[in-house]
């Protein structure tokens, strides 16, 4: 659920060329000149990344780095053109979803051998040292934090639809969402994505119709090793996505993306939004609600009483075509450990990824509160992995978003898309095996 989003979600985007690709290098007094490219861009996350960094080159007087913000709808296509050269990139974005196919290309320095005798490693969670591991054991960039999803409600259009309590399955948002929309009254109940990235919506929907079954080290299988979109539940789920979308979504919404439902969330005409905690952030500048108007809930369960929690992550790597690798990595250092990484993590609503940040007040109030309700009850909220490092995640994306908007608009049946994604998986793990 997508990073990918901060420059939207703020209707924003911050125009920077790359010609500063000559300032990398080294300059005559041995100055080391990192160049920095990040890729879910906005103005108030860039200046608070330069900040950061400005605290980094007073630390080390013979670094300087150079950062370079292109809009994020364009980031990771001037990535693809930069990385290929070996030139004009050191430390770059790296997400979930380009890890797997940039890695695969040969594109990315591997860090684990760099990292050994880094005393931070130890202080960061278990899930960032996970996620910082790839299938293939090595490590192409460090989390700066954890994108996992909650539900974001009004309490007031909650309260007034005569409900005592916000929508804990999706059988319940279906009921609350067609209760409160009144189309005459430009009222809606679910910010529907339908648009680009509406397919995670999917996948965690019937993630939850079979949670007792799922493996959760690749959450689009079940234990057996069959596709999730085999099971019957998958047609369940479907069926219910198509009931919230014609019953208690704005039209519109067919094609809502990142930037169009958290605006409907937050100018106030929807009264539940599924999304990251970045949004949280959003929703504290918005003009339409005030702090007593809303606030979040742990996932929806499927109809075994569980859900899951596909977390995103992003972080910071290397390009393999750097030539100062090791100042690249004391800059990855710095980012990933004390106060700059937890100061990162809480200005951009993340999950963090030190251990001790965890703990501190800022993650145990207010619309933070329902993720630790979720992560004190992994049993029903159960973490997934979702397989966003095969090399092919990308064209897969691009595909169901596409299938999405079929089915959305009634040209493809709920049968023939499960049908069609069933295939589409059990062969691409097959060709794995060779």
């Amino acid at each position: 659920m997508t990073r990918r989003r901060a420059v939207a979600a703020l209707g924003l985007a911050l125009t920077v060329t790359v010609s500063g690709c000559s300032a990398m290098g080294g300059g005559s007094d041995g100055t080391v000149r990192l160049q920095m490219v990040e890729s879910l861009t906005n103005p108030t996350r860039t200046a608070l990344l330069k900040d950061l960094l400005a605290d980094f080159e007073k630390q080390n007087p013979k670094i300087t780095v150079n950062l370079v913000s292109p809009p994020t709808a364009q980031a990771d296509q001037k990535l693809q053109q930069m990385l290929p050269s070996g030139s004009g990139v050191d430390v770059l974005e790296v997400r979930d979803q380009t890890v797997g196919p940039w890695s695969n290309n040969g594109w990315l320095h591997d860090m684990g051998k760099d990292l050994k005798s880094w005393p931070g490693w130890n202080d960061l969670t278990d899930k960032a040292r996970k996620a910082s591991t790839q299938n293939d054991g090595k490590t192409y960039f460090v989390p700066y934090g954890f994108y996992g999803a909650s539900l974001f409600y009004r309490k007031d259009l909650v309260a007034g639809a005569g409900f005592q309590a916000p929508p804990a399955s999706w059988d319940d948002l279906l009921k609350q969402s067609s209760a409160i929309q009144d189309k005459s009254k430009r009222r809606y109940g679910y910010a529907f994505r339908g648009g680009q990235g509406g397919f995670n919506n999917v996948t965690m929907l019937i993630g939850a119709y079979v949670a007792d079954r799922i493996d959760t080290s690749n959450a689009y299988k079940l234990k057996d090793g069959s596709s999730i979109f085999s099971a019957p539940e998958a047609s369940d789920a479907l069926d219910t996505y198509l009931k919230i979308f014609k019953q208690g979504a704005p039209p519109s919404s067919v094609a809502w993306s990142y930037p169009e439902m958290v605006e409907g969330f937050s100018n106030g005409s929807t009264a539940f939004l599924l999304q990251d905690p970045e949004v949280i952030a959003t929703l504290k500048e918005s003009k339409a609600l005030g702090a007593d108007q809303w606030t979040t809930a742990p996932l929806l369960k499927g109809p075994g009483g569980k859900a899951v929690q596909p977390l995103g992550t992003a972080g910071w790597g290397i390009a393999q075509g750097s030539k100062h690798k090791a100042e690249a990595v004391k800059l990855i250092e710095f980012l990933s450990q004390g106060a700059a990484s937890t100061t990162f993590a809480q200005k951009n609503s993340l999950v963090p990824i030190l251990k001790k940040a965890a703990e501190d007040p800022f993650y145990r109030t207010g619309a933070w509160a329902s993720y630790v309700t979720m992560a004190n009850s992994p049993d029903t909220y159960v973490d997934v992995t979702q397989p966003r490092d095969a090399p092919w995640f990308t064209e897969w994306s691009q595909k169901a978003d596409a299938d999405v908007q079929k089915l959305l608009l009634g040209k493809v049946t709920a049968k023939a898309l499960l049908a069609d994604w069933d295939a589409y998986w059990t062969a691409k793990w097959q060709s794995e095996k060779g």
